[in-house]
């Protein structure tokens, strides 16, 4: 896409990344917890100009909106043995505690809490021969937030996109040479709430197994230097949603987003390789507790 396409976009629409309404109140809870009806923004059949989907990072405008859809989301609290990463390609992990607690000086975090990171995913990953921490991000919610919860089914990487991860945070040799080996690598999202328990804006992953290969979309992701692209989740009757209530600061989700592995990892047609995920209305949250959300994500090569 030239410049001037890019310029001659249209605007972005406001319910890219809009706070859904949902259409089934329940009773306030703090924190909310069990299943509740929702909605969850969703991509939509067709683009606005019928060219492929495309997202200019800098200033969000997209050639695209998104799709609010009814669902139900089932409360995985009480069922956390039940859930890993070969399986519904997501992970709860209870007690690990961080010694971090502002996230609020990126050199710190780099520092302090990556080493974290690295030793729960030695710690609860079999097979882990090595990780490498490529970027984090600190979602506060608010009306001034830079980076509020996502409120839209998506994937964080395409196929594509993940190996030029690869190429881009591990040195060339060795990339090509874990490439062509066919060493197994993942892409693990670690989301942790800040100041928890979480009330507002929880987060849903769906089972990748109930999520098939015509619900994904591939969208452009354009940025100043370089480009990528993530995945886009259509709605489709079947799929299951879940999220894990009342999130507290020692726990942490794990969040596959690719996997070599086809066979383990990633199952029929990859469907266990990737976690669609959404920040969501949860209709118990007490109006005092809206809009206070806070997490990190920490993305990470995980190679083995």
């Amino acid at each position: 896409m030239s410049t001037t396409t890019l310029t001659q976009a249209p605007a972005p629409v406001s319910t890219f990344n809009s706070t859904p309404t949902p259409t089934t109140a329940a009773a306030p809870t703090h924190p909310p917890h069990g299943d509740v009806p929702t909605v969850i923004n969703f991509h939509p059949p067709t683009t606005i100009d019928g060219a492929p989907p495309y997202l200019i990072v800098e200033d969000l405008q997209s050639n695209f909106s998104t799709i609010p859809h009814p669902v139900t989301i089932h409360d995985l609290r009480g069922l956390e043995a039940d859930f890993n990463l070969d399986k519904q390609a997501f992970q709860p992990v209870l007690d690990v505690p961080s010694t971090e607690k502002d996230f609020t000086d990126d050199a710190k975090i780099e520092r302090e809490y990556y080493p974290e990171i690295t030793a729960i995913l030695k710690k609860h990953v079999p097979g882990i021969e090595e990780v490498v921490i490529f970027d984090h991000t600190v979602r506060r919610a608010g009306p001034d937030a830079k980076r509020p919860p996502v409120m839209r089914a998506h994937i964080d990487q395409s196929v594509p996109a993940s190996y030029q991860r690869i190429r881009r945070h591990l040195p060339a040799e060795r990339a090509e040479e874990v490439i062509a080996a066919g060493t197994r690598v993942r892409i693990i999202n670690v989301w942790r709430p800040i100041g928890g328990p979480v009330v507002d804006s929880p987060l849903g992953c769906a089972d990748s197994r109930t999520v098939e290969e015509a619900d994904v979309v591939p969208v452009r992701h354009i940025l100043p230097d370089r480009e990528g692209s993530t995945l886009g989740v259509k709605f489709r009757e079947g799929q299951k949603w879940w999220y894990w209530s009342g999130m507290r600061d020692e726990e942490v989700l794990l969040i596959k987003c690719f996997d070599t592995d086809t066979v383990v990892g990633g199952g029929a047609e990859g469907r266990r390789g990737r976690t669609p995920h959404s920040a969501f209305v949860h209709p118990g949250t007490p109006a005092e507790k809206k809009g206070g959300r806070e997490s990190i994500e920490v993305r990470c090569l995980v190679i083995g």
